[in-house]
């Protein structure tokens, strides 16, 4: 990604790759979409993340892998089913050249949106 220009939508980011990638992050996309249709599309961190009562998730493509970014609760609830992957405290690697585990994706983001929702619950109840 380095040295790549910058880009202002998540359709400018995914046609910067090639059309392999382009299809594993459509696919993505269209996986985090299905799991939080409420969620808001956009760029930070020259990064396409979904947005839901605050950050949901972040993907990125890189040479080798896709990276996820689930924050650390995230990658935490889901350490077992997780660790074939490299992973860090708030990010995990899926291989280029293994099929991405979109049922697992998908459940790490319905995880998230429950979790940011009961934040922003709690927050609005503790303002009044």
């Amino acid at each position: 990604m380095e040295g790549k220009a910058a880009f202002t939508s998540t359709d400018e980011y995914i046609a910067l790759f090639p059309p392999a990638v382009q299809e594993l992050l459509q696919t993505l996309r269209n996986v985090i979409k299905q799991a939080a249709p409420d969620a808001k599309e956009k760029i930070s961190y020259q990064m396409p993340p979904f947005d839901l009562h605050g950050n949901l998730v972040h993907f990125a493509a890189y040479e080798h892998h896709i990276g996820f970014y689930p924050a650390p609760s995230g990658i935490t609830a889901f350490q077992d089913e997780l660790s074939a992957y490299k992973s860090a405290k708030g990010s995990v690697q899926f291989p280029l050249d293994q099929p991405l585990p979109y049922e697992l994706i998908s459940r790490i983001v319905q995880f998230r949106v429950q979790e940011n929702t009961e934040k922003a619950a709690a927050k609005a109840k503790k303002k009044k």
